[in-house]
């Protein structure tokens, strides 16, 4: 018999849902906005709203007897177990707030559903589900790294997750790797979030193509004067022999290098998943990346060294967040 376990990845913009069963399999999934307005509440009653009606279909298919509970992700620093979220980024107004009670009160209040119920950031829950269904299944220890909007990351040690002794660890995207350098994010200079998020690429991006004649910037991919150029269309500018476009990333993938050779060098992680939107650049970000942590590493520390892409996609948080509810890994 198999359990299975709802999966829900709280982000800025959506809420993911999925039912998950122990062998991996994804037997539904939902995708539906944010409602960023109703402020904390008002999200917290609707997350119950649907995971109550995904859970209703799938206790009549399956029976509730295998019902292992309800994972749920989210951004910001996440104490699991006090269940408070604080300061997600890009969920304003919420400051510190007791996620999981929250959500639990209000699914006993609303709907009468009494269900085991564990928080976690979004970013562990990406490595918790490349470590049990992705990419990571092998590897006893290694960091999980998300390249979107912003730069996460999650650490399993000895197939368990490493949350830190406050539940920050893992936090790649604050490091401070150009301490005297122009960019700023969440108030830290040259942190590798504020290089190579979305925002610090296109900044990049048009810095480089401004140093360079008017003629060869790739208008057909970033449109007149730059106006629509973004992590996307750098892909395909580069994908097409842009040289402009290829230096970009390849100052991206260096900047990613020199932040995971930091990790190589404290920690002794040699294994790396590289996930998220803007790691679909794949190569244009990977080599660059690989060669420049070697060079910032001793050579005693480049044995197994190796950075592999994600299995999961935009599915490892809720697959992660279901692994919570029937694994060992936490």
């Amino acid at each position: 018999m198999v359990r299975w376990a709802l999966g829900v990845d709280l982000g800025g913009t959506a809420v993911k849902l999925a039912v998950i069963d122990e062998e991996g399999g994804m037997l539904d999934h939902e995708r539906h906005p944010t409602q960023v307005e109703a402020g904390p509440e008002g999200i917290v009653t609707h997350i119950a709203s649907l995971v109550f009606s995904m859970y209703s279909r799938f206790r009549e298919q399956i029976g509730e007897e295998l019902f292992a509970g309800i994972g749920l992700g989210a951004p910001g620093a996440v104490d699991s177990d006090r269940g408070i979220l604080s300061y997600p980024p890009n969920l304003p107004g919420w400051e510190r707030y007791p996620l999981k009670s929250e959500l639990h009160n209000v699914l006993v209040r609303d709907h009468a559903m009494y269900s085991p119920l564990i928080l976690e950031n979004d970013a562990n829950i990406a490595a918790c589900g490349e470590a049990v269904f992705g990419a990571g299944k092998s590897f006893r220890d290694f960091m999980m790294i998300t390249l979107g909007t912003g730069v996460g990351g999650g650490i399993i040690l000895g197939r368990k997750l490493y949350r830190g002794s406050h539940g920050t660890a893992g936090e790649i995207g604050c490091l401070a790797i150009d301490y005297s350098g122009k960019s700023v994010h969440a108030g830290i200079r040259g942190s590798v979030e504020s290089l190579i998020g979305k925002k610090g690429i296109v900044a990049m991006g048009l810095e480089t193509y401004h140093r360079y004649p008017r003629e060869v910037w790739s208008e057909e991919f970033h449109g007149k004067e730059l106006c629509e150029l973004s992590p996307r269309t750098l892909e395909k500018a580069a994908h097409q022999g842009d040289p402009i476009a290829m230096e970009v990333w390849d100052r991206v993938g260096s900047i990613l290098g020199v932040g995971l050779a930091g990790v190589v060098a404290l920690m002794d992680i040699r294994k790396f998943v590289i996930g998220g939107g803007i790691a679909g650049a794949g190569d244009l970000i990977f080599s660059p990346a690989f060669e420049q942590m070697k060079q910032s590493t001793l050579p005693s520390m480049h044995d197994d060294m190796e950075l592999v892409p994600a299995a999961l996609g935009n599915r490892a948080g809720v697959y992660g967040a279901a692994a919570l509810c029937f694994s060992s890994i936490v």
